[in-house]
């Protein structure tokens, strides 16, 4: 075990823009990461593969980013029992609603957190991912904390006169 915690998948290196966001964030958290490009269409071996081995080497939540069908994290989730957070990414005509529409729409019993389309939705995947790492790590905790007050002095700084 090398004390990753996340795996970032992505379904083509066209979106590792996207989720460089989320890679930012638990960077600075501290929290180890990898990051992998398998396609639930044009790797699907590979990606159940990588998917059913997450857990026996030690990580603990996955976060998909995926555009058009965003079949990925979907398929993920069908192939393990950890946590896997979607990032619909806009990457067609339909401006990430059909990501967003294919991330959510999972049928019982397969499960798949579902964020914003885009890059906030990435960073809001990194930090669901922390909360819920969160329930077993103080220190994690209490960078979270310590974000949420940045957040609010960042806020009640802003003078407008």
């Amino acid at each position: 075990m090398d004390d990753i915690q996340v795996a970032i998948m992505m379904g083509s290196k066209s979106d590792l823009p996207v989720m460089e966001n989320s890679a930012k964030i638990l960077k600075d958290f501290g929290v180890k990461y990898e990051m992998k490009v398998l396609s639930a269409h044009r790797t699907p071996k590979e990606t159940a593969e990588y998917a059913e081995g997450l857990r026996s080497r030690g990580l603990r939540v996955v976060i998909c980013g995926a555009g058009a069908s965003a079949a990925l994290s979907g398929v993920v989730a069908a192939h393990t029992t950890l946590p896997v957070i979607g990032v619909p990414i806009d990457a067609t005509a339909l401006n990430g609603m059909d990501a967003l529409l294919s991330t959510v729409q999972m049928p019982p019993g397969v499960p798949v957190g579902a964020v914003a389309i885009g890059e906030a939705g990435a960073k809001n995947a990194a930090l669901l991912a922390l909360r819920i790492l969160s329930l077993q790590n103080g220190s994690i905790e209490k960078g979270l904390e310590k974000f949420k007050k940045d957040q609010k002095k960042a806020i009640l700084d802003i003078q407008l006169n």
